[in-house]
């Protein structure tokens, strides 16, 4: 059984349809990739499957139980997590406050200040933020930041992770730390959702591909199969991806 299956999932903002009709699935242990143009209804889909926004009409199910109409708290307690488009952190706080916020949004039952304390600095140890726990979030680097946000989601422990572009703004350097902390989350028994425009990473990292335009998926499969899409190369691509 799927981790997570949608089933005729559609969102309308006025008459427009930011996602239409779409069905996935996600198996248990995969990065799947999720790519399209701007505006084919990506983060809609993330924003559905995390509760910021309530479908019209289809199911979502996580581990076979309708999460389609609950609230987002419960959905992440269930062990549903996300990172943003936009970096959401607090900025203000130090970073290592952001991670142990996420150790007590996250569970069900109560932990000791002194247990999410301890987690936090094990995430940030994970995600290579150890080194920079006292300092404020704002003054970290924009890779910084976005790796503190996967910390804080981390420390929610979840089963699934949604990641919304965190790629998005890093030269080759980070992509390439970005994209070797994705595979470190996948080996840790985390299932990954990644929403990117960066197709080396999407063509090295995912095992599958979901490609969205206008709403609608068009198409799905392996890397090599997506890059060797002419209609995703129409629509998306321009030209053949290297898989």
């Amino acid at each position: 059984m799927p981790i997570l299956e949608g089933k005729g999932v559609t969102k309308y903002f006025g008459g427009l349809a930011a996602v239409s009709n779409v069905d996935f699935n996600v198996e248990q242990g995969e990065v799947l990739g999720l790519i399209g143009p701007n505006g084919a209804g990506k983060t809609t889909l993330f924003n559905l499957i995390s509760a910021a926004v309530t479908p019209k009409s289809g199911t979502i199910r996580f581990k076979g139980v309708d999460i389609t109409r609950l609230k987002p708290h419960k959905i992440c307690r269930m062990g549903v997590a996300r990172t943003f488009q936009s970096v959401k952190v607090f900025t203000n706080m130090s970073v290592l406050d952001n991670v142990v916020l996420g150790s007590f949004f996250g569970r069900s039952t109560r932990i000791s200040s002194a247990d999410a304390r301890r987690e936090a600095i094990e995430f940030l140890e994970f995600v290579g933020l150890s080194a920079v726990k006292a300092a404020r979030a704002k003054d970290l680097t924009l890779a910084n930041q976005k790796r503190l946000e996967v910390a804080a989601a981390l420390a929610t422990q979840p089963e699934l992770l949604l990641l919304d572009e965190i790629m998005a703004g890093l030269n080759p350097t980070e992509v390439a730390h970005a994209m070797e902390l994705v595979t470190r989350i996948r080996d840790k028994g985390i299932t990954v959702i990644m929403i990117e425009h960066v197709m080396k990473a999407i063509m090295s990292v995912c095992e599958r591909i979901i490609v969205l335009h206008h709403g609608q998926k068009i198409a799905e499969g392996t890397p090599q199969e997506i890059a060797a899409s002419e209609k995703v190369i129409k629509v998306y691509l321009g030209e053949k991806a290297h898989a």
